[in-house]
């Protein structure tokens, strides 16, 4: 088991940038495939990044190449998503999740591969 607490979240213009934190608890995050997703009022939980188990491979969604960047701090047990040259289209709750994926080195993409979320963290990215 573990439990994922994100932080970071805030109201930014656009063009700033913002580095969002999920804390883990319980067993490791470096024992698990991280990802993050965002879910916009009136819309479905969607990708944004994630890493592998093996801190290896790394996946992005097309709208965030570039200028989001996913990574692991073992030491202090907690996942990062640096966000640079933020839109208002970037606007959404943004969720941690953990999973113990079979394949170490396969950075899973959709929610239904994560057993384990965050209560989500909000972000506002104003015009």
């Amino acid at each position: 088991q573990v439990q994922l607490v994100e932080s970071g979240g805030g109201l930014v213009p656009a063009g700033e940038s913002l580095r969002l934190s999920c804390a883990a608890s319980g067993r490791t995050s470096s024992t698990y495939a991280m990802g993050w997703f965002r879910q916009a009022p009136g819309k479905e939980r969607m990708f944004v990044a994630s890493l592998s188990r093996s801190g290896s491979n790394t996946f992005y969604a097309d709208s965030v190449k570039a200028r989001f960047t996913i990574s692991r701090d073992n030491a202090k047990n907690t996942v990062y998503l640096q966000m640079i040259s933020l839109k208002p289209e970037d606007t959404a709750v943004y969720y941690c999740a953990a999973d113990a994926y079979p394949d170490y080195n396969y950075a899973p993409a959709t929610p239904n591969a994560f057993n384990y979320w965050g209560q989500g963290t909000q972000v506002t990215v104003s015009p």
